[in-house]
């Protein structure tokens, strides 16, 4: 009996589709759409940028949003970097009050360390015995100078689903932003921004 190894963390990461692969493999060939897609002086630019607004739209229409509400980044640790830390350092002139689950990914749970040693308070929400953090904590936990809260909508290691849509409803009242890691949510279950 031969041993055959098995992959189990394809939320994390997968191999990539062939499919994907090809359409990719495309944009990579001098025959292809290869260009600098911010070079709009020639059309190999004008090729790539086109590749780039279609995928823009696409990404869009899967989260139901704006395509002007898409910003690329190079992965989900360095999206959740520029929310956390942009709202922070950007916005506000004094340290202010950040909410998270104790249960964040790394990338999020990290951001908020860096927070706390430029000065910054930060609350993290233990999970109840369903692995989650209730809308009702986030509420509890609400401070004046709480400028953000950050709760994934799918635990990376656990599969828990917190309730982005009561906690966002909840937080309609109170100026602090919103920041929800979906990384493990899209394409597996429906999101409407």
């Amino acid at each position: 009996m031969a041993n055959t190894l098995v992959y189990l963390d394809y939320a994390a990461t997968t191999p990539v589709d062939e499919l994907v692969f090809k359409e990719m493999a495309e944009c990579m060939m001098m025959s292809g759409d290869f260009g600098n897609p911010a070079s709009r002086s020639h059309i190999f630019g004008w090729k790539a940028e086109q590749r780039v607004e279609a995928a823009r739209k696409k990404v869009a229409d899967s989260v139901n949003c704006d395509v002007r509400e898409i910003v690329w980044t190079s992965g989900a640790t360095e999206a959740d970097n520029l929310a956390i830390k942009g709202v922070v350092e950007g916005g506000n002139a004094k340290p202010g009050h950040v909410i998270c689950s104790a249960i964040e990914h790394k990338a999020v749970l990290d951001s908020c360390a860096f927070l706390e040693r430029l000065g910054c308070k930060v609350t993290r929400l233990k999970p109840g015995k369903c692995g989650v953090v209730e809308p009702h904590q986030v509420v509890e936990a609400l401070r004046d100078d709480t400028c953000l809260v950050s709760i994934m909508h799918v635990n990376n290691e656990t599969g828990g689903i917190h309730d982005i849509e009561s906690i966002g409803a909840l937080l309609q009242k109170h100026p602090a932003f919103f920041h929800v890691d979906a990384a493990q949510s899209v394409g597996k279950l429906p999101i409407d921004l």
